[in-house]
C-alpha cells in the first residue's frame, strides 16, 4: 500500500483527495497546508508519493518540489493545479514533478496519475 502526503492550503481539497485515495487502498501519512510544512512532513514521513498544490501561502508548490527533490532526488510528486495554471505546471515539471492533476479532481484521473508515477 502506497503512503501519500497531501499538500493543499484548502482543507476541503485535501479532504477530497484523501477520500479518493483512502477508498482505493492508499494510506495517508500526512497533510500540509503550505510548502514549508510539506517539506518538514516529507522529511519525517518519507511518503511514497506527494500530491502538491501549486499556489499556497508561505512557500508555493514549485519551491516545495525543489526543496523535496534536493533532499530526495527520487521523490515522486504530482502537482494539483487550477485551470489556467499551465505555465506554473510546466515550471513544476521542470522542478521535478512527475505529473499533474487539474481541479476539480476526477477520481479516475487522480488514481491514474498516482499509479503511473509509482510505476
Amino acid at each position: 500500500m502506497a503512503r501519500v502526503l497531501i499538500v493543499d492550503d484548502a482543507a476541503f481539497m485535501r479532504m477530497m483527495i484523501k477520500d479518493i485515495l483512502e477508498k482505493n487502498g492508499f494510506e495517508i501519512v500526512g497533510e500540509a497546508s503550505n510548502g514549508i510544512k510539506a517539506v518538514e512532513l516529507y522529511e519525517k514521513e518519507k511518503p511514497d508519493i506527494v500530491t502538491m498544490d501549486i499556489t499556497m501561502p508561505d512557500m508555493d508548490g514549485i519551491e516545495a518540489v525543489k526543496a523535496i527533490k534536493a533532499s530526495d532526488p527520487a521523490a515522486k510528486v504530482i502537482m494539483c493545479s487550477a485551470m489556467g495554471q499551465q505555465s506554473m505546471v510546466m515550471d513544476a515539471i521542470r522542478a521535478g514533478a512527475k505529473d499533474f492533476i487539474v481541479k476539480p479532481f476526477q477520481a479516475d484521473r487522480v488514481l491514474e496519475a498516482i499509479r503511473k508515477a509509482l510505476g
